[in-house]
């Protein structure tokens, strides 16, 4: 495979290590970053599954991400690093248990440093085929997308009563980019409370299933969710839905989304608050599916209630960074980058 040097590369972040996964014989292709973590104290981060167009795209994602999940990690007050794979998808069916086979293996030879479960791409089956060869995977026992939405909706009740006045969800308007395992988990949450709910994805199916089972909301198109007239936007797809095209076209309050890596780059946090919209930041909000498999991690069974009381402190961490931003008048995303850059060098050495 050829690629540049991690290193040369404006995601790399000192990161603890960056492994190229290339196996000929089943044709493995991608990464794993591990931005903060080892054996002692592990980086956590999913597998995912995408057809990148190049290995350098791949190896961006995998380094981005990882970091994301170590600043999740450190504000969720949990004494994990951050670690991300990124595989490198457009492979046969046929293939794909021997690639599985073969990253299982990789992630075995880490000892431990690196634990994973499900993202993009990468299916329940897929998982239970890892775990068969893999003692570091995670997500068997809980529903992490369940307590990532749960996540979102403590953190949107927070932030609806530092704007409005009121936490109640009651009548409040969204729009919420894609209808996949967190964002149709979201939408249960607040449909019965809920005023306009206006949902998009690309895969017209989900948008369907969706529909008969909350006949109330509204299915516009996937170019039109950003544009719609409501309190809080969505987004639950990909990365870097806010970006220098959307974010002039966004007519919302609040922005609190289940998707990873939501800005295309610290100047689009800029953008969202000279516009006067309140960005809460992906990796504070959507650390429910992190807390709840570290606690599958922790424990032999895990318990919702001990999920439940963490995943419950979104809010607060929320409601502490937009009352920081309204103080020092820094755009949330900022706050809450230095906050976590302070508790990652606090616990981790550099």
């Amino acid at each position: 495979m050829n690629t540049c040097f991690p290193g040369l590369l404006s995601e790399f972040d000192n990161h603890h290590l960056v492994i190229s996964l290339a196996d000929k014989k089943s044709e493995l292709s991608g990464f794993i970053a591990i931005h903060r973590g080892d054996a002692k104290q592990p980086a956590f981060g999913a597998t995912r599954i995408w057809p990148y167009a190049s290995s350098q795209e791949a190896l961006r994602d995998a380094l981005r991400l990882s970091k994301a999940m170590s600043y999740k990690a450190a504000l969720a007050g949990l004494p994990y690093g951050g670690g991300k794979a990124a595989l490198i998808g457009g492979f046969s069916a046929k293939k794909r248990i021997h690639i599985l086979e073969a990253y299982a293996r990789r992630v075995n030879a880490l000892h431990g440093g690196f634990i994973t479960g499900t993202d993009v791409g990468l299916t329940t089956q897929d998982l239970r085929i890892l775990r068969k060869r893999s003692p570091y995977m995670v997500g068997f026992k809980v529903n992490p997308e369940e307590y990532t939405a749960l996540g979102m909706f403590f953190a949107v009740r927070s932030l609806l009563q530092e704007v409005f006045g009121k936490k109640d969800i009651m009548g409040r308007s969204f729009a919420i980019q894609g209808l996949g395992k967190v964002g149709s988990e979201f939408l249960k949450l607040i449909y019965k409370e809920a005023g306009r709910v206006f949902v998009a994805d690309i895969q017209t199916e989900l948008v369907r299933k969706a529909q008969k089972l909350f006949p109330g909301i509204r299915a516009v198109s996937p170019a039109a969710i950003a544009t719609q007239k409501v309190d809080i936007y969505v987004p639950c797809a990909l990365s870097h839905a806010l970006n220098s095209k959307s974010i002039p076209k966004l007519r919302c309050s609040l922005v609190v989304g289940g998707a990873n890596n939501q800005l295309e780059n610290e100047k689009a946090g800029d953008t969202l608050f000279s516009q006067g919209i309140f960005y809460a930041p992906d990796y504070v909000v959507n650390a429910g599916g992190l807390i709840s498999v570290t606690d599958e991690f922790e424990h032999n069974t895990p318990s919702t209630k001990r999920i439940g009381e963490k995943v419950k402190r979104i809010g607060e961490t929320i409601q502490r960074i937009f009352r920081e931003t309204a103080q020092q008048k820094i755009p949330p995303n900022r706050i809450a980058d230095a906050a976590a850059e302070s508790l990652l060098k606090a616990h981790h050495e550099y």
